[in-house]
Parts: C-alpha cells; sequence; structure tokens
C-alpha cells in the first residue's frame, strides 16, 4: 500500500471539562480500531492530561482514509454518568473532529539526523501475514517525541522512507494545531464545537455505539 494524500483531523474537547477530555481518549482508541479494520494507518498526537487528552492530532493515510474521515468529521456525543463527579446530573458529553488546515508557515524541514528509526518484526497492514524480517520501521522524532510506524512494504528501506514521510505529515498537523490554538480568536476550531446534531452518538462507560446520525 502507497499513501496517498494525508488526512489531518484535530481531535478536541473544546472547553469541556475532564469528561470531555475522557472522550477524546475514548475516540480515539474507537479511530485507531477502525483504521486497523478499514487497513487505513493512523499516526496520533495526543499529549495526555489527567483524565485522557484536550485535543489530538490524528493524520489518517490510506485509500479508505477519506471513508474513514466522513465516519468523524462533526460533533461527537457520548451519555454517561461521569465517574468523575458522582450524582453530578450532566450526563451527555461532546467533543469535535475537524479538518486541520495547512499551517499558514512554512514547517521546519525535517531533520533525518533528529530520527530515531527502530526495525521490528510485525504483520501487514490490516492484519496480513507476519513478516519473516525485521522489516517493520518505527521513526521517532527525538525533538518532540512523535512517533510513527511503517510496515506496509516488504522492504525495510522503503518503510524507513515511508515512516519518515509519515512523521513529517504528522509534525505538520502538529504544527497547523499549535497555530490554531494561538490565532488571536482563542482556538477557532475549539470553539467551533457544537451540541446539537452530533455526527455519531455513544453511551456508558464502554463508549458503546448509540446510533449514528447520518
Amino acid at each position: 500500500m502507497t499513501d496517498a494524500t494525508p488526512i489531518p483531523l484535530l481531535v478536541t474537547s473544546g472547553n469541556g471539562p475532564a469528561e470531555c477530555q475522557r472522550a477524546v481518549a475514548q475516540a480515539l482508541a474507537l479511530l485507531q480500531k477502525e483504521a486497523c479494520a478499514m487497513g487505513v494507518t493512523v499516526d496520533i498526537s495526543a499529549p495526555p492530561t489527567k483524565h485522557g487528552h484536550k485535543s489530538a492530532v490524528a493524520v489518517l493515510h490510506g485509500p479508505a482514509a477519506e471513508t474513514l474521515a466522513r465516519q468523524w468529521r462533526g460533533t461527537i456525543q457520548w451519555r454517561v454518568q461521569s465517574t468523575l463527579r458522582p450524582g453530578h446530573k450532566r450526563a451527555n458529553w461532546f467533543i469535535g473532529v475537524f479538518d486541520l488546515p495547512k499551517p499558514t508557515t512554512a514547517p521546519t524541514r525535517l531533520r533525518e539526523s533528529d530520527v530515531t528509526f527502530e526495525t521490528f518484526r510485525a504483520g501487514g497492514a490490516g492484519g496480513q501475514h507476519q513478516n519473516k524480517t525485521d522489516s517493520a520501521v518505527r521513526a521517532t522524532h527525538r525533538p518532540t517525541g512523535l512517533t510513527t510506524v511503517a510496515r506496509d512494504m516488504r522492504s525495510q528501506h522503503r518503510n524507513k522512507a515511508l515512516a519518515l514521510r509519515r512523521l513529517d505529515d504528522l509534525l505538520t498537523a502538529q504544527i497547523a494545531a499549535d497555530e490554531d490554538a494561538q490565532k488571536s480568536d482563542q482556538n477557532r476550531l475549539h470553539r467551533a464545537l457544537e451540541r446539537g446534531n452530533p455526527v455519531r452518538r455513544f453511551k456508558g462507560p464502554n463508549f458503546r455505539e448509540d446510533g449514528r446520525a447520518r
């Protein structure tokens, strides 16, 4: 599989409380599960908080990436009683998933000297048969700690190039998210979260789907 145009998404709790940060973590876990089932690679940058993630950047790669992205764009509703505040009356929590724009400033060129590569044995994308050699590659950008993995190709050399390209895409998306967070209108995408008309609904502590809105 070769990468098509990457799709960078922002998954955000907006200005929501800690329960919304938990919802972001739940959504990211499900996004990764669905991506695996569809043969889509997803690279994530998600600084942790005490209860989950305030926001995260997810970059989707693969022929089915746009199909997967369409299933998530918009407002996500999670209906569950809070375990952080027992007795709290509110039971509906909302997060948003938005396309990230390209950075307005040119990203600093990724330097391979800042990247650590590890090779390991792993099955192919989508759960294919185990490789007989250690051809999968994990690329870690030391200055930021961001990590990507490529296991799509049989060649270690080609996987290394692919992991490096995906790392560059992830860094670019993170720069776009950082820019948006610093804009004078105070987090335009983060504040774009709407509490009505969710595209997907989930309920319960296991984040079980409760019917799609579209």
